[in-house]
């Protein structure tokens, strides 16, 4: 259990906050925008009304772990695609990605929605994985990341704050529609989140899991954020490979390896795009089973076991990009 104790040290709004102001202070240099919206809260824009770029997504993605993960632009994989590739690592993976980098707080509010995720989450703490991972934060200031094209009116921002349980003036939100550069490579710097996510629903016990390292494909930016949505998750679903160094035994990775790919759903082999249509553009509709990376690698640090499953899908990733 010494990642959850772990978990319980990490002040994962207070690492994001310096990261966060960090960003500010070189705001020029990453094209990005920084407002004060009404009653004091913090909006950093990396793609909305101004230009961001690759910098700015992957500060942005640093900030959205929290500091836990290290996020860096690599050749990418010329037979998957002739471009760069985001890669991910860290340490502290259960608090780095579950507790802060993962997407799950749906913000809507009206005729307002977005995707949250960063450290704020563990702030508000309304998702039941908290509790399973031990993880809960009432800090002084709260920080968080929304995947939108539009400012969050007041009343979301109210609304935000309070389930943080901060002032508005303590509360820092981070925004880059997912049509953006910013906004792409954050998605891009999923993959480790992606896999754990996998393995949190398969009901893998993710204290097992030290460290991870994952890649994925730069998609180029959509024309709008339905594309962007598209070829987004297609550079996960069929381009990430991840490797995680897990302890305990080797039966269990067997037992659970085929499962942890994307190739584990029915759905898998056509772009995501097409899915997400087939399933009325709701995403609560597709086969939970798909959002995994391509490619999942266990190296057993107590065994010296390695076992990998799943592929990439190179004619998926050229049709998504291209088209």
């Amino acid at each position: 259990m010494a990642e959850t104790a772990l978990a319980m040290n990490f002040a994962l709004n207070q690492t994001a906050e310096r990261l966060a102001r960090r960003m500010i202070e070189n705001s020029a240099r990453l094209r990005i925008g920084v407002h004060k919206a009404a009653g004091g809260a913090t909006l950093i824009d990396c793609g909305i009304e101004v230009r961001g770029g690759l910098e700015a997504g992957r500060a942005l993605a640093e900030v959205c772990m929290a500091g836990l993960g290290r996020v860096e632009f690599v050749p990418g994989a010329p037979e998957l695609w002739p471009g760069p590739a985001v890669a991910v690592r860290t340490d502290s993976p259960v608090a780095g990605c579950m507790a802060a980098q993962y997407a799950g707080w749906k913000v809507q509010h009206e005729k307002y929605f977005a995707m949250g995720s960063g450290p704020m989450r563990a702030a508000a703490g309304k998702e039941a994985l908290f509790d399973k991972i031990g993880h809960h934060e009432r800090p002084e200031v709260a920080v968080g990341v929304l995947e939108t094209r539009v400012m969050p009116p007041d009343d979301v921002l109210r609304s935000l704050a309070n389930a943080c349980g901060v002032a508005l003036e303590r509360f820092i939100l981070l925004l880059a529609p997912t049509a953006s550069q910013a906004g792409s490579v954050q998605i891009a710097a999923r993959s480790v989140e992606t896999a754990l996510h996998k393995l949190f629903e398969l009901g893998f016990d993710l204290n097992r899991i030290e460290s991870g390292f994952g890649t994925a494909p730069l998609p180029p930016v959509a024309r709008d954020d339905l594309a962007a949505i598209g070829r987004t998750n297609d550079a996960v679903l069929y381009g990430a490979e991840v490797t995680l160094w897990v302890r305990g035994d080797d039966d269990s990775l067997r037992a659970i390896g085929p499962k942890s790919p994307s190739s584990a759903s029915a759905d898998f082999g056509e772009p995501f795009a097409e899915v997400f249509k087939r399933y009325g553009g709701d995403f609560y509709r597709i086969d939970p089973l798909l959002f995994s990376p391509a490619v999942v690698t266990f190296s057993n640090l107590d065994t010296g076991g390695t076992f990998r499953f799943g592929h990439t899908l190179p004619r998926v990733i050229h049709r998504s990009f291209t088209e």
